[in-house]
């Protein structure tokens, strides 16, 4: 398979320092956030590993703005430009579990912790703030936090120990989730094995780099998630199924329970400029489609194959179809089969 990139004109830089520039340079300003509050709450049901359905949360805490500036990354949004004070984040999981405990049924059972960056990069979620945190997840069964896979190291070590000071109160044996199941799952990065492109994102990492994060993760008894981007700048539009599968393949490898497909969005300014050369075709809702089934044929039942339907409208250009299409999206990543498309005469 080809791997040469797709024709670029000389905007992209491409060392390191310029391609910060080019990235910073495209925002748009950032909102004020206050690192006191989380951005927001959504309760939803997610396939456990047994096929029962878990009652999750996901929480967008706020926090110091990720290190790495990835070219495809809008996330900077709701961040802060000065560290996180301590203390903020236990209060805002505690804020957070008060919110949706309240409004809940059935009761939320897993809950992901997700700062817009790396959950282990110290400025964006202090060390000392671990156990308070932990203590906040009390009665819970599973955490997912994100990272960056170059920070998988001793702060993971750290949170497990913190973890494990408060495991008794954790329920891992309710209906869902099997018995030995980690606590703590880490959510981290792939995006494409497409070697070129990869570089490109600014990522500032490798496969190898990305697969020594995911082995240290099995050594210590935590799941991996995994995220792949769909239709990825740097990947020309006739390989980018077959680069697809290729990167399923690898985060399988590499001992992902979950896949989880993320459609690559524009509107931070650089994936404009990269659109305007010939290196980004925003995907379509059919290109959506296409590459859940792709990805859940490819699967076949032995992991957990998701595609990330938030704000799945922008992608669509009919609105006579678009909710019959987001809902049976969402029904795929419940049942984990390919369900009938949805046909639309306008």
């Amino acid at each position: 398979m080809r791997t040469q990139p797709a024709e670029l004109s000389v905007r992209y830089p491409g060392s390191r320092a310029a391609r910060d520039r080019f990235i910073l340079d495209r925002r748009p300003p950032r909102p004020e956030s206050d690192p006191w509050r989380y951005q927001n709450v959504i309760v939803e049901d997610e396939r456990g590993a047994d096929g029962a359905m878990v009652r999750s949360a996901t929480v967008f805490l706020t926090g110091r703005e990720c290190p790495w500036r990835c070219v495809m990354c809008d996330l900077w949004r709701h961040t802060t430009p000065v560290d996180t004070p301590c203390g903020a984040i236990p209060a805002q999981v505690a804020a957070a579990r008060r919110a949706f405990e309240g409004e809940a049924r059935p009761r939320v059972r897993q809950i992901k912790l997700y700062n817009a960056g790396s959950f282990f990069d110290p400025h964006a979620v202090p060390e000392s703030d671990y156990n308070a945190i932990a203590a906040a997840l009390s009665g819970l069964e599973r955490v997912v936090v994100e990272s960056h896979p170059a920070l998988i190291g001793p702060r993971l070590d750290r949170l497990l120990d913190s973890l494990d000071r408060h495991r008794g109160r954790l329920d891992r044996t309710s209906a869902g989730l099997a018995d030995d199941a980690p606590a703590l799952e880490v959510a981290m990065g792939l995006e494409t094995v497409h070697p070129d492109a990869l570089e490109r994102l600014h990522k500032r990492m490798t496969v190898d780099q990305f697969a020594d994060a995911a082995l240290r993760l099995g050594r210590c008894g935590v799941s991996l998630r995994v995220f792949l981007l769909i239709a990825p700048p740097f990947v020309r539009p006739d390989e980018q199924d077959a680069w697809l599968l290729r990167s399923i393949d690898v985060a399988v490898a590499c001992g992902a329970s979950v896949v989880t497909l993320i459609p690559t969005r524009a509107g931070n300014g650089a994936m404009e400029a990269l659109a305007a050369e010939g290196a980004f075709r925003p995907p379509q809702l059919d290109d959506i489609e296409r590459s859940a089934a792709l990805a859940v044929t490819r699967i076949r039942g032995r992991e957990r194959i998701f595609v990330d339907v938030w704000d799945l409208e922008a992608f669509s250009a009919c609105a006579v179809c678009f909710t019959a299409r987001r809902d049976r999206l969402h029904a795929m990543n419940l049942e984990q089969r390919i369900l009938a498309p949805v046909v639309c005469d306008h």
